[in-house]
């Protein structure tokens, strides 16, 4: 499977089994989010058979099921664009776990920061998390608004890379589906806005990674 495969075979997945994620992909994770945090500045950590981050009353509401491994997008506060710099590299490491055959889910408030296990320094701080595991289901694609409502050009005129560029960006999990960006594209160029709406930088990010990968050409 490749990235652009993984954009279209992944979907949110909130219930898991009780098997243990295997060694040889704990070790391919642990190797992904270093060269992340290297490149990135992020303290992104793997957190393993901890049963008390999601062990709330909002993961219950939000469907959460046997949740024991997850991954940490950590922080410094003083970061630019700290938000957007979790969900681009954050996203990066859920289509790898894909490929993996392992499933995901971007969580926002379903899970207790005071239980989480992540090592924050005072510096720093969680921005959000993501539950990894062997899913009990593969989960199931989520609505989409218009392609044209969510960027500047009618479909009959789109160069074809941006056309599954937007396509990629229109799977990107968002928060409550919100879908809360614009893509603009002005010759050969594409920037990717956020809208005002909650966890809409991070969304930002993760929408950036799947765009990029689709369509073989960097966001500005």
């Amino acid at each position: 499977m490749t990235e652009k495969e993984a954009i279209t075979a992944r979907h949110s997945v909130r219930q898991y089994d009780s098997d243990p994620i295997e060694e040889e992909k704990c070790i391919e994770l642990s190797d992904l989010i270093d060269e992340c945090n290297s490149k990135s500045g992020l303290n992104i950590q793997l957190i393993l058979f901890d049963e008390e981050c999601f062990d709330t009353l909002f993961a219950h509401y939000g469907k959460f099921t046997n949740v024991k491994n997850y991954i940490a997008l950590v922080g410094k506060k003083s970061m630019e664009n700290l938000d957007e710099l979790c969900g681009y590299y954050g996203q990066k490491i859920v289509l790898a776990a894909q490929m993996m055959g392992l499933n995901t889910c971007w969580v926002a408030g379903s899970y207790s920061k005071g239980k989480c296990k992540a090592v924050v320094q005072p510096d720093e701080k969680i921005v959000s998390v993501i539950s990894i595991g062997h899913g009990l289901n593969q989960g199931h694609e989520h609505r989409s608004k218009p392609m044209e409502k969510l960027c500047n050009v009618a479909q009959q005129d789109m160069p074809a890379w941006f056309k599954d560029g937007m396509e990629a960006a229109m799977k990107a999990p968002t928060a409550i589906n919100q879908q809360k960006f614009f893509v603009t594209l002005d010759g050969e160029n594409v920037t990717i806005k956020a809208k005002f709406a909650a966890m809409a930088k991070i969304d930002l990010g993760i929408v950036k990674y799947n765009f990029e990968v689709a369509s073989g050409k960097k966001v500005l």
